[in-house]
């Protein structure tokens, strides 16, 4: 059974950092690209990390880069989201993604991150 198990959001205030944390399972983890997303409230789902199945390459929406850093540990099947210098624009429902072939394959239950004073 394929799983991914984000943990790690919360309330945070302005320019504090949380760490997002997915733990997959069920699935060959080190053959896939991973990848977390997030959707606020009335807006659509975007894509705020990416990185491939070696760790090596990452890429980042405009509006994180320099604040957050997506990393992944294969030996642990666990991929990481490292964000700093938060802002209350980055309140969403964070996603940990499983990407193969060009196609978001699996997907985690999400977790809340608030960033408000």
């Amino acid at each position: 059974q394929v799983r991914l198990v984000e943990s790690g959001g919360g309330l945070v205030q302005p320019g504090g950092s949380l760490r997002l944390s997915c733990a997959a399972s069920g699935f060959t983890f080190s053959s896939y690209a991973m990848r977390w997303y997030r959707q606020a409230p009335g807006k659509e789902r975007e894509l705020v990390a990416h990185i491939d199945t070696f760790g090596t390459s990452t890429n980042y929406v405009d509006s994180v880069k320099g604040r957050f850093t997506i990393s992944r540990d294969n030996a642990k099947n666990t991929v990481s989201l490292q964000m700093n210098s938060l802002k209350p624009e980055d309140t969403a429902v964070y996603y940990c993604n499983a990407y193969l072939l060009g196609s978001p394959r699996y997907w985690g239950q999400g977790t809340q991150v608030t960033v408000s004073s």
